[in-house]
């Protein structure tokens, strides 16, 4: 076929190996069209498996509730028509329910053996771990999307800030990306998903408070800017005022990649143990 050579597989050569030394003959129009089906197909059996189970439901069902009730709870006493209060308690929110979406992306494979026939197809590790990733962001975009019924309701009540609501609303899908990895990664650590569970929410509590000044008060002068950087909290603070600072954003997908990669390094790790 044009553009592509036969790679010749050793005897005993691992299927990881051949696969890597088959795809490095590929024209890269080609190799790059590959990737993206891969991942294509794994996102869409991850997120249809959400759906075809009760997860996706109640995930998107107790949020909702939760949220909202905390909410409203204190909406009519403060008798004013904004969206701070929402979106002050997602971080805390998100701190428990997206461990809770991706303790099992990994954790489960592991448990039922699936993960060695998944890793036996001819697909790269790291097109696994996006693939799982978008998923379970879809997931969280589809939630998110839902809850605009609660700004709607504050619009009817009131006139709230459009900065801060949109604002919100973006810095909501930046931190919940970044919690997503930090879970995926917790999950490809352990076959047992609730170790993999408290590991997920340690991780996040411990990067969302480091900014926060009751932190940083005891702070030595050299850890204040580090710590001051890395905090998740600090950061959707900053974006909450309605200006989006690139830097910001950078963060975020810093956090992001960077924890996509270590996931794909503890998957690959798997192999040689």
């Amino acid at each position: 076929m044009a553009g592509f050579r036969i790679a010749q597989i050793k005897v005993g050569e691992s299927c990881s190996i051949a696969r890597k030394r088959a795809h490095a003959y590929k024209l890269p129009s080609a190799y790059k069209q590959e990737i993206m089906t891969n991942i294509t197909a794994i996102l869409k059996k991850e997120f249809r498996s959400y759906f075809n189970s009760p997860i996706a439901y109640i995930f998107i069902t107790f949020f909702l509730g939760i949220s909202s009730w905390f909410f409203f709870r204190s909406f009519f006493l403060v008798n004013q028509a904004e969206m701070r209060g929402f979106f002050g308690l997602m971080p805390w929110i998100f701190l428990f329910f997206i461990p809770a979406v991706t303790m099992k992306l990994w954790a489960e494979e592991k448990k039922l053996g699936t993960v060695e026939i998944l890793m036996t197809l001819p697909i790269r590790d790291y097109e696994v771990v996006v693939g799982k990733y978008l998923a379970s962001f879809a997931l969280l975009a589809v939630t998110v999307l839902l809850s605009l019924v609660i700004p709607l309701s504050v619009s009817y009540l009131g006139d709230p800030d459009g900065g801060t609501l949109i604002g919100g609303y973006i810095g909501l899908l930046l931190m919940g990306g970044a919690y997503l990895a930090i879970g995926l990664f917790a999950s490809t650590l352990t076959e047992n998903q609730i170790i993999a569970f408290i590991f997920g929410i340690t991780t996040c509590f411990v990067l969302l408070i480091i900014g926060e000044d009751i932190v940083l008060f005891n702070t030595p002068n050299w850890l204040f800017p580090i710590f001051s950087y890395l905090g998740l909290g600090a950061h959707y603070s900053s974006i909450l005022r309605g200006v989006l600072d690139s830097r910001d954003i950078i963060y975020y997908l810093s956090v992001i990649g960077f924890f996509l990669y270590l996931s794909a390094l503890s998957v690959e790790s798997r192999k040689w143990r």
